[in-house]
């Protein structure tokens, strides 16, 4: 099996923004495209993978390419008004959420007071579709909350392994790769090269820097594989995969390899089924790689129940400028971005 190295295409093009104004939010409001009418709400707020830089470029091209219109919410410092993954008890905009036709979340160990939780608790309740996103697997942390303790990554009631397992399809585990030297090659997983997902996407197309994650197999309930993680022998794509060795390695990290995404559904409190896509990968370097922005595209576009209209090969072309910050934890952050400046950025 031969894969090509992935390409990265970028777009002049711009998405007209919203209101900016003051507000602790940035929206882009698509025109046509099978997406139009619906609204996409993009959660970020992780200090690691830099989901600050990813959910803006994605709703970017979810807008421009495919008519949608997207909010995009980020963990703010409430003392100076600016970007902030380090503060983890502060997404506002979560009302959006009572609009949105999806929510994409990415976020790690959030601890939200119960006045922002309650929004995502509703829209859960709903059963309506989520796509998650790396970290998403362990996106809370609010345990000590009497009302939405079971969404945190280390509940242990109710909802066993919290939002990740219940919701997601699983919770935070471990590295499967190793972290920073091993990247992830997507190989379509067996049986699941039909599913709308994976319209365009062929064996190797999906590719990152961020290393595979540890899964339990099998994943719970009607969890279905789309993509497996081969373990890279290095972080280009053009390296080959990691090797085994008995003499330094427990076990071959290829045999089995991991899922990186999967679809699957939960119940909401309406009773409805509510679909879910999800994916360990994502990190703002993984959408530099075009097939897996068109997965994670395509991904939207199924959960909100457009799967019929996903073309051979989706639209996926960068929006404006794209130079993503190599994924890495920040002792000290000192960023000065606010939500308003990332308005129309080219």
């Amino acid at each position: 099996m031969k894969c090509p190295r992935a390409s990265v295409l970028a777009a002049l093009s711009l998405v007209a923004p919203l209101a900016a104004g003051a507000d602790p939010w940035v929206q882009y409001q698509g025109s046509d495209g099978i997406g139009k009418g619906k609204h996409v709400v993009l959660i970020s707020g992780d200090e690691e993978y830099r989901s600050e830089e990813a959910m803006p470029q994605l709703a970017k091209i979810l807008a421009k390419h495919h008519g949608f219109r997207c909010t995009v919410l980020f963990a703010i410092d409430p003392k100076t008004g600016t970007i902030n993954p380090k503060v983890n008890d502060n997404i506002p905009g979560l009302e959006h959420l009572k609009t949105a036709d999806l929510m994409v979340i990415f976020t790690r160990f959030r601890n939200l007071p119960d006045d922002q939780m309650k929004y995502v608790a509703d829209y859960l309740e709903a059963g309506n579709p989520v796509v998650g996103l790396r970290t998403a697997t362990h996106a809370f942390n609010n345990g000590q909350s009497k009302s939405y303790a079971k969404y945190s990554s280390g509940s242990k009631k109710e909802w066993e392994g919290g939002f990740g397992r219940y919701v997601l399809g699983e919770t935070w585990v471990d590295h499967h790769g190793a972290h920073g030297s091993q990247a992830t090659r997507g190989i379509l997983a067996p049986g699941a090269k039909d599913h709308p997902v994976l319209k365009g996407i062929q064996d190797c197309d999906v590719f990152g820097p961020s290393d595979v994650y540890t899964v339990r197999l099998p994943l719970p309930g009607d969890s279905k594989p789309l993509v497996l993680g081969q373990v890279v022998a290095g972080m280009k794509p053009t390296d080959p995969p990691a090797g085994y060795d008995p003499a330094k390695d427990k076990s071959n990290k290829n045999d089995p390899m991991m899922p990186v995404a999967w679809v699957k559904t939960y119940a909401g409190n309406s009773g409805k089924a509510g679909r879910v896509f999800t994916t360990t990968m994502g990190a703002s370097q993984d959408l530099s790689y075009e097939g897996t922005r068109r997965l994670i595209v395509n991904a939207c576009l199924w959960a909100v129940g457009l799967e019929e209209r996903i073309p051979e090969k989706t639209t996926v072309d960068l929006v404006g400028a794209y130079n993503p910050s190599a994924f890495r934890f920040v002792k000290e952050w000192k960023g000065t971005v606010r939500p308003a400046d990332l308005a129309g950025m080219d």
